[in-house]
């Protein structure tokens, strides 16, 4: 039988899960042996997984469980670079050159384990079969949005924390007097995509108008000064060979009316970065970082945005991956066996 291992998230402010309490009742109806460890954080109750039938195990304690368990999380592990020898369903974040992923994957390597990438499990297409996109790019505005908000008193964007519901995210943002009279004119790249469209969704909510630019638009590799007209900019652009940069080093010093960068994509330490203006992620402590101040610039690059709205994001994530998840009695078909390759084929 199946042994699917559905870890704690063992990251600060990470409330997220998965797989709900009734996509486990799903699997175990399916005849997957599942067990849940208990968590202190997890934006589902104990009660409600141990409620499907599911083995609660102590917090944590997924390096003692059985070698065929398949471990499932979301983001990363312990960084105490012991060999891993299970069967990890995650994101690694090691297939685009990050200077962390080459000591996961050595790690792997070591003890002989696999990881299925939750980024790289793709349809025959090659799209992603599940991905908290929407809620990164919704979050992400909103932070960018405060961190204006913040310029304009004279100030930095202070700390976040996680929101109940989007709801409340909204009245936050319009209690700081974000309203048709008060929202910038920004620009979202990657606007066809789930993150460029959670982006401008939220900023079009707040009222805001919102220049829309995908691949038509950007396809000839740049310069891209009409970025620069903006007063927020969105990169929704994962980076990867060929990716151009939207806006460059010269910028800073530049005659610009842009502000604030929104880097949902977030990948400051690849060697593909589209925003090569700043090298380092932010945090919810400092949600932003300033990169220039004649003219002041600002860059927003939290890289777990989706866990501002857990709950939200969670049920939408859950929800696209449980079909897959479903198939994880057979490793060697489809999407798995596609993701596998691209783990052999980078370890």
């Amino acid at each position: 039988m199946t042994h699917l291992w559905v870890r704690a998230e063992q990251r600060q402010n990470e409330k997220r899960c998965g797989v709900t309490p009734d996509g486990v009742a799903a699997l175990i109806k399916a005849g997957v042996q599942v067990t849940v460890e208990e968590s202190t954080s997890r934006v589902f109750s104990n009660d409600a997984y141990a409620a499907t039938g599911a083995e609660m195990a102590t917090e944590g304690s997924w390096p003692n469980a059985p070698d065929d368990a398949i471990i499932f999380g979301l983001k990363e592990l312990p960084e105490d670079g012991s060999p891993l020898k299970h069967t990890h369903i995650m994101f690694g974040h090691a297939f685009k050159g990050q200077f962390s992923g080459r000591a996961l994957l050595d790690r792997f390597k070591a003890g002989g384990g696999t990881l299925y990438d939750l980024e790289y499990l793709v349809d025959e297409t090659g799209r992603r079969v599940a991905a908290f996109g929407y809620w990164a790019g919704f979050a992400g505005a909103a932070v960018a949005l405060r961190t204006w908000q913040a310029q304009k008193r004279g100030e930095t964007c202070a700390a976040v924390g996680t929101y109940p519901n989007k709801d409340a995210l909204l009245d936050e943002l319009r209690a700081s007097g974000a309203d048709l009279a008060n929202t910038p004119n920004s620009i979202v790249i990657g606007a066809l995509g789930r993150v460029g469209a959670g982006a401008a969704d939220l900023l079009e909510t707040m009222g805001g108008a919102v220049t829309k630019w995908d691949m038509a638009e950007t396809a000839n590799g740049g310069p891209f000064p009409k970025i620069l007209d903006h007063e927020i900019f969105i990169n929704a652009i994962l980076a990867r060979p060929g990716t151009p940069v939207f806006v460059p080093k010269t910028a800073l010093s530049a005659d610009r009316r842009l502000t604030v960068i929104g880097d949902v994509a977030c990948d400051p330490d690849s060697d593909y970065n589209p925003v090569p203006v700043y090298d380092k992620a932010t945090t919810w402590d400092a949600p932003a970082c300033r990169v220039s101040t004649a003219p002041i610039l600002d860059v927003m690059a939290i890289d777990n945005l989706p866990s501002l709205l857990p709950l939200e994001s969670s049920l939408d994530f859950a929800e696209q991956l449980l079909p897959t998840l479903m198939l994880v009695t057979d490793l060697t078909e489809g999407v798995w066996t596609r993701a596998k390759a691209d783990f052999e084929r980078n370890l």
